[in-house]
């Protein structure tokens, strides 16, 4: 290394794995050290709840890149290493013992931690969460050995993981407090899909509903979770609980190093937070987004995977901004799907559906009140997201019927 400038990455998964590896690819001499919280080198985590899950994939599959590139590229990795403090005035992170390390750009990396419930058992010892590759593994040998389980919470974790469940056999039941899976993420006409899917395949939903508790009984060492008992005082019996309500963007560190946070890590277009020095990237990273002209913080792997070819563009002093639209996908069942751009509940006027629904092959359309594409996804239905991308960032109007007619080419 000809260099002396020192480069920081903490954090542990694929953002982070990807910012070493763009540093290097753009010949950057100096000193790269990547330090996880994990004692694993940095992996992909749609695996967890999909093919790792399914038992299609192994770890070593999913790592991003092996340990020899580490060493070949002369990136130091420092594993199950959680940083404890951060000063950006002395330009240092301090770690578990207390020592410090100094840094001229630093890139965070945190990632999220699944969100936990406030209610009576939610620490029963077969309450789990999905994070970790652990956390998967411990889900795969209960898929083994329980019956029934109760999944809280009807997002892209609770769905996922109860389509691996139902398909090793286990009865499912998903709790959730609003009307539909998903209503947030897609409105009523999508998250109706998913509702049918799972139904379809034999999952029992009680939505509009509260956990007030999750019920133990008395075991050897430990009281052990038996069920959940709602807020109508009716109970659901299970062997174990997966809580799947959504995560927390791990933002202590850049908060008590007094850096702009809210609900994410502030950052502008080119992933700098309020601090030029250090940058953010990944599920932390609240950005304004220089095409959608909102501040927006996205839990997908398509920003772990691209915002670090910005973010090391920043931390090198060139010109770069990220400007790539929001992009999502599912496997459940028979059902995989794309979505790309971005359409909140109440900011969409309707929504076009291409194919067929019934039969889950489809193309669904958010559409603005002046016949903008908003967002589009498509179901099982392949190789048009890049028509997608470019009738949200055309920006023109469109004729809804002409959009429906699978004759017309989009």
């Amino acid at each position: 290394m000809s260099s002396d400038r020192r480069f920081v990455i903490v954090g542990g998964g694929l953002a982070a794995a990807k910012l070493a590896e763009t540093l290097r690819a753009k010949d950057f001499d100096g000193t790269v050290t990547l330090i996880g919280a994990e004692e694993h080198l940095p992996y992909e985590r749609p695996p967890l709840s999909k093919e790792h899950l399914a038992g299609k994939k192994s770890l070593p599959e999913f790592t991003v890149v092996p340990a020899q590139w580490y060493r070949d590229h002369h990136v130091e990795v420092r594993l199950g290493t959680t940083v404890t403090g951060l000063d950006p005035a002395a330009k240092t992170i301090t770690l578990p013992d207390d020592s410090t390390l100094p840094y001229d750009k630093l890139a965070l990396a945190t990632g999220s931690t699944p969100r936990t419930l406030p209610v009576p058992g939610a620490d029963a010892p077969n309450v789990y969460t999905l994070r970790t590759i652990e956390d998967s593994d411990t889900l795969i040998e209960l898929f083994g050995s329980a019956r029934r389980i109760v999944i809280i919470g009807a997002g892209w974790i609770g769905l996922e993981v109860a389509a691996a469940a139902r398909s090793a056999g286990v009865e499912v039941t998903v709790v959730e407090r609003a009307d539909l899976p998903l209503l947030a993420v897609l409105g009523p006409e999508m998250a109706q899909v998913f509702a049918d899917l799972h139904r379809a395949n034999g999952v029992d939903f009680r939505f509009g509903a509260q956990v007030d508790a999750i019920t133990t009984e008395e075991a050897i060492a430990t009281d052990v979770a038996n069920g959940v008992r709602l807020a109508d005082g009716s109970t659901i019996e299970a062997d174990a609980i997966l809580v799947a309500v959504g995560a927390r963007p791990n933002v202590d560190l850049a908060a008590d190093g007094g850096l702009a946070v809210d609900d994410g890590v502030l950052v502008d277009e080119r992933l700098a937070t309020s601090d030029p020095d250090i940058v953010a990237v990944g599920d932390i990273a609240a950005q304004q987004h220089p095409v959608l002209d909102r501040r927006i913080r996205v839990e997908h792997w398509a920003n772990a995977l691209n915002q670090p070819a910005v973010a090391a563009a920043t931390m090198l002093g060139e010109q770069a901004a990220y400007d790539r639209l929001p992009y999502f996908f599912t496997d459940q069942y028979d059902l995989g799907m794309e979505y790309t751009g971005f359409a909140a509940p109440g900011e969409y006027a309707r929504v076009v559906v291409r194919g067929d629904t019934a039969a889950r092959e489809f193309v669904a359309f958010w559409l603005d009140s002046d016949n903008r594409v908003l967002a589009g996804m498509n179901v099982n239905v392949w190789d048009v997201t890049d028509r997608i991308k470019e009738l949200i960032l055309a920006g023109d109007p469109v004729d809804p019927d002409r959009l429906a007619d699978t004759t017309t080419k989009l």
